[in-house]
Parts: structure tokens; C-alpha cells; sequence
């Protein structure tokens, strides 16, 4: 299985072994594309979604993996033994995507949105402050 994982310095593509039930088996889906943008407050995910409604697309978060996942019914056309495909480039079927994310994000705050076909997933980073801690000597 691929799974994108959103390390340090770079977006890197590994091979894992899914034996987690929490990992979403990919071998009869389909791969959507993906734009991932790290900004100094937050991580955006952009995924072009053509032909599908919002309700079925299934965004889960489970540890600190996403997934999305959704079907793609064909058109009627493709439905009648009497039409001939003659070229066949797009696919119609069932699409699932996961990615491994950084642990310094908000998982509460996700947003989710979707316009003109472009599913936008946005996590906001958690920042932790930085202070000196001054020890104090027990007796004094």
C-alpha cells in the first residue's frame, strides 16, 4: 500500500504493510491526485473531485491518518451492451486515498470545504511555547 506522509523537510511516498485495521485497503481503487502545502500555521490538502457529490465523500481521521474515499458511478451510457467504448481513460469506480500526518496539528479544528470541484482539508498546527525554567535549590 502508498500512503504519503508528511515528514520534516519533504512529502515522501512509502510502502507500508496495512495489517491496522484503521489503514483503508487500496488494491481495486482507483488513485485520486493530491496537492499538499505546508504553510507556517497549517497543512492544506487539495484534491480535485470531478463528478461526485459532497455527501459522498468520507473524510476519516483515525490516529493520524486521513483518509478519503468515495464512488464514482458511471454514466448510463456505459451501461448499454449496444454502445462500443471506444477509448477508456477515466475511472468510475471507488477511489481511496490515505495519508500518514505530522502530529503537531489540531484535529479538532479540520475544515473541509469544496468548490468548483476542488476539495480543500485544512489542519491547523499546534504550537507549543518555548521558556527557560529557572531551578531552584530546596533549602535556600
Amino acid at each position: 500500500m502508498k500512503i504519503f506522509w508528511l515528514g520534516n523537510d519533504e512529502i515522501k511516498k512509502i510502502d507500508i504493510d496495512s495489517e491496522d485495521s484503521f489503514i483503508e485497503e487500496e488494491s481495486d481503487s482507483g488513485q485520486i491526485a493530491l496537492d499538499i502545502i505546508e504553510t507556517p500555521e497549517m497543512i492544506i490538502i487539495y484534491a480535485p473531485i470531478a463528478g461526485i457529490e459532497l455527501d459522498n465523500i468520507d473524510l476519516t481521521l483515525n490516529k493520524s491518518f486521513l483518509t478519503i474515499k468515495w464512488n464514482r458511478n458511471s454514466p448510463i451510457e456505459y451501461n448499454d451492451n449496444d454502445n462500443i467504448l471506444r477509448n477508456s481513460e477515466c475511472y468510475w469506480w471507488r477511489f481511496v486515498r490515505n495519508i500518514i500526518l505530522p502530529e503537531n496539528l489540531d484535529f479538532e479544528m479540520i475544515k473541509a470545504t469544496m468548490e468548483n470541484n476542488l476539495l480543500k482539508i485544512t489542519f491547523p498546527k499546534i504550537y507549543v511555547s518555548k521558556q527557560n525554567i529557572k531551578i531552584n535549590k530546596i533549602g535556600e
